[in-house]
């Protein structure tokens, strides 16, 4: 009983037991809650800390929002004073931001001579990179940027062909062979000229009865991707850019070694186009003009200004002054035929216009008196009278036979293009102001100015009448086209100039993806032709504004229709004669 008792004395009480359980759990629930308030003070104090990150970069954006605000109003207000001490147009990009509000976009090339002039830009900036170049930069170019873009485009001319054997009209200078009007003044005839690379090409004109096409040549240029998948391309309208060009059908497209064309797929297929010459050049082409019946095609280079037989293809002539001095670059930006292809005019670099008597190849009249390089040319349809454009904003009217100025207007700013009426009683112009400005011809009265809220929003580069006189077109650098209305009581001869014309804005050509450099019309007025910076030669439908095609064989091209062919001509050293 005792031994049995000692037993029962070894075993712990039950509630001894249960009591160090429960101290166990109390120290572990103890702990926890230590862990756990240290986990929620750490974390507020992340949160807290993360507060404040989003607090100071909201702070940051804030303030770089006010920054480019102040920057860009700065650069306005830089621009604004630029251009009233005639410095860069507007549409320079000072800054290296876009040069517009909003949505960025690639900023324009500069205009003018040596590293910033619109040339330079079109032709240093290889495709990829913002803008399509047209030929790489040599290395020269790559230290300094070459002469105006527009000059480097292709313009093109049509025949009777292809596209319904229009009847022949007079031809109309076009813009991509203009250069843009500069801020730097070029060296006069004799001095030494600083190598400043080839010019762009020419704006596409209007070509007269039997006119002439302008073939400058356009660089040759790969396919570009198409953003969109091909089922989606019935939803394209005009941007025919878009399109993936191997998804097409057959009747969709029309394709060469190096060229391709486009045809919109959402209306019904007027038009072919083939490629009929390739015009191989030493140099960068920077305009081409149809002779006025058709059968010549002239050129201009680096130096010289050449003529083709359009049937064959084969030089007819190379005209070149030899007494300028052949020390650096001189570049032909304009050349423009008379009517009855006896004469060739040139404008070029030496702020020179000279008139060759095509038959002897000499210099029959040497116009001087602009102060900058001369980017148009357009022969009236009397064969007397030449109208020019420069950089020094002057429009000078020059009669041939008596050898002399007979008319000179003065613009705020850069001439880049001209044309003569088909009546030749009104001469239009476009400027690096945004305006459109018509005058009369007889007596340098402004008849009209084209601008304003349904104007262009960015420089104007080309402008063409059309056949009948009554409206034109003109295209510019904020990528569209426009078609004027220049009448409501109409632009014809008797007209009283004090009379301002209704003009308005009739139809906008929206497309292209760059810069727009040359317009033009075909002689029957069906058809607006186009040439941009984006590498594309479109044709418009001017009643509904529906593009019908879109070629690409250059790097840049500028249009100019006569009858069934167009030309083209770019920094590729060749221009082409396409039907």
């Amino acid at each position: 009983m005792a031994m049995y008792n000692a037993h029962r004395g070894m075993v712990p009480a039950p509630n001894s037991r249960l009591n160090e359980l429960l101290d166990q759990v109390r120290q572990e629930f103890d702990s926890q809650q230590s862990r756990t308030g240290e986990y929620e003070s750490n974390m507020a104090a992340q949160v807290q800390e993360m507060e404040l990150v989003r607090q100071k970069v909201y702070n940051l954006e804030q303030n770089q929002i006010a920054i480019k605000q102040r920057y860009e109003e700065d650069i306005a207000r830089l621009r604004h004073e630029l251009e009233a001490r005639g410095g860069p147009p507007s549409h320079v990009n000072i800054s290296g931001l876009p040069p517009h509000a909003g949505i960025p976009q690639p900023q324009p090339p500069a205009i003018g001579h040596g590293p910033s002039n619109l040339f330079g830009g079109i032709m240093a900036n290889p495709p990829g990179q913002g803008a399509p170049g047209l030929v790489p930069p040599s290395q020269d170019q790559q230290q300094q940027q070459v002469p105006p873009p527009h000059q480097m485009g292709a313009s093109q001319g049509m025949q009777q062909g292809t596209f319904g054997g229009y009847p022949p009209s007079h031809g109309m200078n076009g813009g991509y062979n203009q250069q843009p009007p500069q801020t730097t003044a070029s060296p006069g005839p004799g001095k030494g000229r600083v190598n400043r690379g080839p010019p762009g090409p020419s704006t596409p004109h209007q070509a007269p009865s039997n006119s002439y096409p302008d073939s400058r040549p356009s660089p040759q240029l790969g396919r570009p991707p198409s953003p969109m998948p091909p089922h989606q391309s019935h939803h394209i309208t005009n941007n025919l850019a878009d399109l993936d060009v191997e998804s097409l059908r057959p009747d969709q497209k029309r394709e060469g070694s190096d060229w391709f064309a486009i045809f919109n797929p959402r209306i019904p297929r007027q038009l072919d186009v083939d490629l009929k010459h390739t015009l191989g050049h030493d140099s960068v082409v920077c305009c081409v003009r149809f002779s006025h019946d058709g059968r010549y095609v002239a050129t201009g280079c680096n130096r010289s200004a050449q003529i083709f037989d359009v049937s064959t293809g084969q030089q007819v002539t190379k005209l070149q002054d030899e007494s300028v001095d052949k020390d650096g670059d001189l570049y032909i930006r304009s050349v423009c035929f008379s009517p009855d292809g006896k004469y060739l005019a040139t404008g070029a670099e030496d702020k020179q216009i000279r008139v060759w008597d095509i038959a002897t190849r000499s210099i029959r009249n040497t116009f001087t008196g602009h102060e900058q390089d001369i980017y148009s040319l357009d022969f009236a349809r009397d064969g007397k009278h030449i109208a020019s454009g420069s950089g020094d904003r002057t429009v000078r009217m020059w009669d041939i036979e008596s050898g002399r100025e007979v008319l000179n207007l003065t613009i705020e700013d850069g001439v880049t293009t001209v044309a003569i009426s088909p009546n030749g009683e009104y001469v239009s112009a476009g400027s690096l102001d945004k305006s459109v400005r018509v005058w009369d011809a007889r007596n340098g009265n402004l008849v009209d100015r084209l601008d304003g809220p349904e104007g262009h929003k960015d420089s104007v580069y080309s402008v063409a009448f059309a056949p009948g006189g009554r409206s034109l077109v003109s295209g510019s650098l904020d990528k569209t086209i426009k078609m004027w209305e220049l009448d409501s009581r109409g632009i014809m001869p008797g007209m009283p100039t004090r009379d301002r014309m209704g003009s308005k804005c009739v139809k906008t050509f929206e497309g292209h993806k760059d810069f727009v450099l040359s317009v033009a019309l075909t002689p029957d007025g069906r058809w607006v032709l186009s040439g941009s910076k984006d590498r594309g030669v479109q044709f418009w439908d001017p009643r509904t504004g529906d593009t019908q095609l879109m070629l690409q064989g250059h790097k840049n091209s500028a249009p100019s229709p006569q009858g069934e062919l167009f030309a083209t001509g770019s920094g590729d050293k060749a221009a082409r004669i396409w039907k």
